[in-house]
Order: structure tokens, then C-alpha cells, then sequence
């Protein structure tokens, strides 16, 4: 795999995604596909039933020579045809002479890529809806949990953890919801022959194909053009849209596990070690793990991009490389996702920290509390005058708010002591914070019990 590993690689448990790259699950769709296309050829008349029969029992991988086969690969060059070689050999009687029957190669291997990519996919979606579970538990607990808001880095008005859980369940809907949408462009099968005209079976080809795709769940290309790469790319671009959301959560779990910060830490295992030299270090493993498979993903549809615009009905070239890189976006994808279900399943949340960094300021995060009650008395903009120059003067010269307040002539003539001191509590300042979390967590466990009945 061409992921970024680290030693938590070893320790997750990949749900059987890892097993769909290898070689055997490639021979063996490659073996689906040729039995499929003689079934749908039989069914339209183009072969002889009885062939398409013993085709689809010869076609299992215990029954093929890779040895041979490799012989052959050696001797002749090409990367498909000794496969179709030990295939012929491996059907009885004359049924061997009907395998492959007017397709070519990328036929075949482009749709059988696509058959996994729907497989994993299906994992995907299942990690999706473990992640959003998580969420939800997480958003729920913490509902309540004030702490600070910021914006460019710095400390704005307070929310609680529950709502910044929320914002990222909102953006985990979203991506399920294109990758959903997008399946029935994406899992497209081609059987159109060597530029997709469907020159070898004119009569019975897009009744063939259509077959094919029914078999096996997918969707029939209406153009099975070599030379279409759209829905690749597409599928890659949701990948890295839905990494982006992990990247984000593991971004500001790196920062905030910062012991300056503190207000969250990843699930740590005793006996794990941080660093050959430094007894002391906690590492936020599954973090700098989704940071970096995250911005490697981001590069390859960009290089599917430059290669999905190579001239004329069909170039090895371009497939080529997208047998590559499709491949690699599945792993790196993977990598973050398996990440990604741990962190929010394990993270822990030190509520007391984040409500000591909410009260750093001493109430000068409301400000726009206070100026908001100053507003119905004096009016929006006077009131945000007043409020600059008093929080400006708190920031600056490092005094307490409060006394600022107190000592504003116009504010301790409208408000009581009290009543500034319960409007400059974080606490009382989070908005809708509480409601939205309660929201978001119900949709995301809806969601994520659609996800469980649908794949």
C-alpha cells in the first residue's frame, strides 16, 4: 500500500478493506466479469448457453495456472492476454473459444476496477456511518460543554464542544449524501469493444451490456468509451472532500492537544511509546496519521485531470495511470477513514480545561453580549463604540473587564452589578449551541442507521 504508514497501522483493524487491493480479488473480478459477459451473450443469443455454463464453473481462480500465466506474460508482453490464455485453457470441451467473445482488454479491466471500487466503497460508506455514530454520542455528551469559540486563532464568543462536534456532522452529511449521488455515474461498466461502438455485436450489444450490469449491480455506461475518465475523477474528488472533513477534525485535535491548550487528548493505550529519546512524549498518532494521507489524496485528482484529456477513443497511457491512482486514492482513503472512526470514538474531553480557557479573558469574550443589551438602550452603533473602546482598552492594557465596565459611567448607570457579571459568564453567552448539538447528533444517528440497512 502507498499509504503513509505508522506503527497505528498495525493496530487497527482495516473491517476487510485492505484484502479487496490484492491480486487475487483483481484475477478474481477479472474471472466474474469474463463469466457475466457469457451468461449475457448466451441470454442474447451470441454464444451457446451450454458454453456460457461452463465458462462461468471454470471460471473460479483455483482453476487457473498463474504460473503459466506468468510464463506467458514473460514471453509475450501483454498484461491481460496470458490471463485469457489459462482461462481458455481451463474451460472444457470447445467453451473456451467464447471467452472474452468481441470485447477488448480495458472492457474488462476498467469495469472489473470499478466493480472494487464498489466494494470498497461499500466500506466506506460503513465507516461513514460508524463515524457519524461517534459523532453523535460525542455531540450529545457534550451539548453542554462551554468553551472558547475562535476565528483566525484567536478567542471570539464562547460555544460548547457539542456544537463544534455538530459542524463536522453536518459536513460528514453532506459527503455521504454526494457519494450516494454519485454512484450511479461512477459504477459504470462498458462492454462496447475496442472504441465502445459495439462493432463485434451490433445486433445484441447494449442488450449485452445492460445484462452484465444487472448481474453484477452496476450501472451500463450509455457510451462505453474508453476514453471517459469524469466519473473516476469524480469519485476521487469525494474521497478527498471527505478526508478534508477528517483532516479538519484531526488539525484541531492536533492543536488542542497541545499542552498549552489541553482541551482534548487522543485514547492513549499504556505501553505505547511517543519517541525513541523522550520518555515523556503522548503523540497524537491517529491525527499526524489522517494529516498526512490527507494532503497526499489532495494531489491525485489533479494528476487524473491531466491525464483525462488524452486525445482520440482510447490511450494506455491515461488508464494506466488511472488504474494507479484510483487504486492509491482507495488506500490513502482507507488509512484516513479506519483513523478517523478511532479518534472520535476514543477522543477524551477535558470539560474543566476548555471551561478554564473560556473564562482566560475574564468575560471579555461577551463583549458582544454586553453590546447587544447596550444596543436596546443606545442603539447599534453607539453601543459598539462604546463597547470597542472599553474591550480594546481591556485587551491592550491587560486589565479586567469587569472593572472596566463598572468604571464606564453610561454602563453602571444601565445595568446592575449582577447583571453585568451574569452577561460577561461564558456560560450564559452560547447561543443555540445546545439545540443544534441535540439536532445534529439525532441526524447523524438516523443517518447512520440508513448507512447500516444500506450497505
Amino acid at each position: 500500500m502507498r499509504a503513509f504508514y505508522d506503527s497505528k497501522s498495525k493496530t487497527i483493524d482495516d473491517q476487510g478493506i485492505k484484502r479487496l487491493f490484492t491480486q487475487e480479488e483483481k484475477y478474481k473480478t477479472w474471472l466474474l466479469f469474463e463469466a457475466a459477459l457469457a451468461q449475457a451473450q448466451a441470454k442474447a443469443g451470441l454464444i451457446p448457453m451450454e458454453a456460457a455454463k461452463q465458462i462461468n464453473e471454470a471460471a473460479k481462480v483455483e482453476n487457473i495456472d498463474f504460473e503459466e500465466m506468468d510464463r506467458i506474460y514473460r514471453q509475450i508482453g501483454h498484461g491481460f492476454v496470458p490471463f485469457l490464455k489459462v482461462l481458455v485453457k481451463a474451460c472444457p470441451g470447445d467453451s473456451g473459444k467464447y471467452v472474452h467473445y468481441g470485447i477488448t482488454t480495458q472492457n474488462i479491466q476498467q469495469s472489473s476496477q470499478l466493480y472494487i471500487v464498489k466494494k470498497v466503497h461499500q466500506k466506506f460508506m460503513n465507516l461513514l456511518g460508524q463515524i457519524l455514530n461517534n459523532l453523535s454520542k460525542l455531540a450529545l455528551e457534550h451539548k453542554d460543554t462551554v468553551m472558547p469559540g475562535r476565528t483566525h486563532g484567536r478567542h471570539a464568543i464562547p460555544i460548547t464542544y457539542g456544537y463544534k462536534v455538530s459542524v463536522w456532522i453536518s459536513d460528514f452529511i453532506n459527503a455521504y449524501e454526494r457519494m450516494v449521488e454519485a454512484e450511479k455515474r461512477v459504477f459504470q461498466i462498458m462492454m462496447g469493444g475496442a472504441v465502445g461502438t459495439f462493432s463485434s455485436m451490433p445486433e445484441v450489444g447494449l442488450q449485452v451490456q445492460n445484462r452484465v450490469a444487472e448481474l453484477l449491480g452496476m450501472y451500463p455506461m450509455d457510451v462505453p468509451s474508453r476514453n471517459i475518465s469524469t466519473h473516476k475523477l469524480e469519485y476521487m474528488m469525494n474521497l478527498a472532500l471527505l478526508a478534508n472533513i477528517c483532516h479538519k477534525i484531526a488539525e484541531e485535535v492536533y492543536s488542542t492537544t497541545l499542552e498549552e491548550i489541553a482541551e482534548v487528548s487522543e485514547g492513549f493505550s499504556k505501553g505505547t511509546v511517543g519517541s525513541s529519546t523522550m520518555p515523556h512524549k503522548i503523540n497524537p498518532k491517529l491525527a499526524k496519521g489522517i494529516i498526512a494521507n490527507s494532503q497526499k489524496l489532495y494531489s491525485l485528482p489533479g494528476v487524473g485531470m491531466y491525464s483525462a484529456v488524452r486525445p482520440y477513443e482510447g490511450d494506455s497511457s491515461s488508464y494506466m495511470l488511472f488504474d494507479g491512482i484510483l487504486e492509491e486514492s482507495l488506500e490513502l482513503t482507507t488509512e484516513i477513514l479506519l483513523r478517523c472512526e478511532e479518534l472520535t470514538r476514543t477522543i477524551v474531553v477535558h470539560k474543566e480545561r476548555m471551561l478554564h480557557n473560556a473564562l482566560r479573558n475574564k468575560g471579555l469574550d461577551n463583549s458582544e453580549h454586553v453590546m447587544m443589551k447596550l444596543s436596546k438602550k443606545l442603539g447599534k452603533d453607539k453601543a459598539h463604540s462604546l463597547m470597542y473602546e472599553i474591550a480594546i482598552k481591556t485587551a491592550a492594557e491587560g486589565e479586567d473587564f469587569y472593572t472596566n465596565l463598572r468604571a464606564n459611567e453610561r454602563i453602571a448607570s444601565e445595568f446592575t452589578d449582577e447583571e453585568l457579571r451574569e452577561m460577561i459568564d461564558p456560560r450564559n453567552y452560547i447561543g443555540l449551541s445546545v439545540n443544534i448539538a441535540q439536532t445534529q447528533a439525532e441526524r447523524a444517528k438516523e443517518i447512520a442507521k440508513k448507512i447500516f440497512l444500506q450497505y
